[in-house]
Order: C-alpha cells, then structure tokens, then sequence
C-alpha cells in the first residue's frame, strides 16, 4: 500500500475501470476530494495563486565596455550582446531606466597593449569603467552602477590576481582591489563587487571605503563563485580568453562543494558584505537555496554568459522556445530564494514584462 503523507492513498482515491467505449463520457468519475488541477484551470486562477513572480526589480543588467566613439561591437559567442562605447552605455542605462531596471553592472574590454603583468590600467582613474560610472551618473543618475572589481580584464595573464612564478598572491591582490574599489567609488560607483575570490577582500574593502567616506556604498560580494565552465563567452567578451594561463582553481570554488560556500557567505558576510552573490546561476540553485535559507541576506545570483549562450543558441537553432526558457530559466531563481539576478537577457524580459502589464 502506498503511503504519502501518513495516510494510505487508496482512501482517497478510488480506481474505476473504464468500460465506455472510446469517445464517451466515462460515467464513474473517481472519488476525488483534493484535484489539484483546479487551480490550474484557467490563467487568472494561475496568476492568483503562483507562489514567485518575476518583475524588472529583479533584474541586474551586465554590459561590456570598449573604447570608441558611438561604438557597438557584437560579441560572437554571445547571439544580442555587444561591446558598447561610453555613450553608447549611457543610451543602455537610459533604456534601463525607461524599462524599470534598476542597476547596471560594468565590465571592460581593455585593450590588449594597456594590459600588464599587474594590471595597473584597473588603478586609472580615466579607465574605461571609471569614464562609463561618470557619464551614467551624470545622464542617468537614478540607474544604479554596480562594477566588478578583480583584475582579469587587466592583466596580460587573465587572472583574477597579481601573479608571481604562476601562483596568484592573496594578499598583495588585495592590496590592489582596494585601490581599485576606491577609484570606483570615488566615480560614483553605487555597489562594489569583488569576484575575485581573494581571502579577506571584503573585509578590506569595507573598512577602506569607510576611512575615506564612502560608508554609503554597497557592496556586493562573489561570495561563493565557482570554477566552471560556463564563463567561456564572457571571457571572449573582456577579452581575457586568449591570455588566461592555467586555470582559477586555486581561487574560485570547487563545483563538487557545498558546504565551503556557506563558510564563504558567513565569512564575507562578516567582513561588511551587504548582498551576496552566487555564481554561476543555475547549475547552483541548491548553493542559492541554502544560502538565502542559512542566513536571510540578500542574495543574488549571475546566470553567466555560459547558460545565456545555450538559450540563445537552442533557440537560434529552433530545438526550444527562447522566450519561454529565458523566462523560466528566471523564475527559478526567484524560486530558489535569489532577490534578483544579474542576466544579460534583462532588457528582453523587462521589456515583456512591460507588455504583458
């Protein structure tokens, strides 16, 4: 007999053989007291009682960065992502405005003869991210700015660090991001993030941005971002592909664990961090899930260029429907206890969910 929630099912639910002939109206419905379809059966009832709604609040929109003059650059592995000049990433943060997103994150394509072993084009103040900050806060200055601090855009090496006979330095990085934190907050950056992956970054970050009067910015920390293979086409985008050597897993989390991630999120959590982040997106659900039930932070995810790639190009071939999986893909965030989402698929569903309104 099989049992589902303490009680036998053969109580409720009563198995009548159907002997009509084909077409006719079977004359013996089962005794059902519970039908879940009820709820199901039309759209306003669908709406009325779904437990997660995706809105353009949640969405966080990622965009490249280059060098130029009304510029737009498509990133090939990335099907409707462009590299954009500084006006053109104003013309995005105005498009996010009028679309309700509220926050765009920054990430630059550096040129490749600005790159160094150190990284020292992240310390400029007239680099490219810190030009864009400036021009959206002076066109669009209700459109929050989140930018990504680590040293990979920068580097002639492509890692995330300063590097010293092929090992990244934890502390002398850190070092570094600070000042690069600084320079972003100084140009009117609203919420830090470090992706990094650096021991204690957080910490320091925090405690140098309060010293210098920036207690009002946000930061937003990588908290529990994995080594995965999803971040091919990003890397494309900032240019980092071709100039990574070995790997990141020294820094960035090992996909089989779990359990670090929590230790991670309390530690940056500790360190000052205000919302936290989970990367790559949904292979991670369950990391998200337990993060927002362990500690109650807000909690974001980045469904990354890997998984937006693979909608794209499914849909592209015709083998699934885009539109419904780019919104489904969503929801489950939303399911899984995520706050918002950083996706590059954000003007696209804000401008549906507008639509639909």
């Amino acid at each position: 007999m099989a049992i589902k929630f303490g009680r036998p099912l053969e109580r409720k639910i009563g198995f009548v053989p159907v002997e009509a002939e084909r077409g006719e109206v079977q004359r013996n419905p089962l005794d059902l007291t519970v039908r879940m379809r009820r709820n199901r059966q039309h759209e306003w009832t669908r709406r009325m009682v779904r437990e997660h709604v995706l809105t353009a609040d949640d969405l966080i929109w990622p965009l490249f960065v280059m060098d130029g003059d009304n510029a737009r650059q498509p990133v090939p592995s990335m099907p409707g992502v462009e590299r954009l000049s500084v006006d053109q990433v104003v013309r995005e943060a105005e498009r996010a405005a009028k679309l309700a997103i509220p926050c765009v994150a920054l990430f630059p394509y550096t040129d490749p003869a600005l790159r160094d072993e150190s990284g020292s084009e992240a310390l400029n103040p007239d680099n490219l991210v810190c030009r864009a900050i400036r021009a959206i806060k002076q066109h669009v200055p209700d459109v929050g700015v989140l930018c990504d601090v680590a040293l990979d855009p920068f580097t002639s090496h492509g890692h995330d660090g300063l590097l010293r006979d092929g090992v990244v330095l934890n502390d002398e990085t850190v070092a570094v991001l600070v000042r690069q934190a600084l320079l972003q907050a100084e140009a009117g950056c609203d919420v830090i993030a470090p992706s990094d992956m650096m021991d204690g970054r957080v910490g320091a970050i925090r405690k140098a941005l309060d010293a210098e009067n920036f207690a009002h910015v946000s930061i937003m920390s990588y908290a529990a971002k994995y080594a995965s293979a999803f971040y091919g086409p990003f890397r494309d985008a900032v240019g980092s592909a071709k100039t990574l050597t070995g790997d990141k897993r020294t820094y960035q989390m090992d996909p089989g664990n779990s359990d670090e991630a929590l230790r991670e999120v309390a530690l940056d959590i500790e360190e000052g961090a205000d919302m936290i982040m989970v990367k790559p997106g949904l292979p991670y659900l369950d990391i998200c899930r337990r993060v927002k039930d362990t500690f109650g932070m807000p909690t974001f995810a980045y469904q990354v260029s890997g998984e937006y790639a693979m909608i794209q190009a499914a849909a592209q071939n015709g083998w699934l429907d885009g539109e419904r999986a780019m919104l489904e893909s969503l929801t489950a965030f939303k399911r899984a206890g995520c706050d918002g989402v950083l996706t590059y698929f954000a003007p696209k569903v804000a401008e549906k969910l507008r639509a639909e309104k």
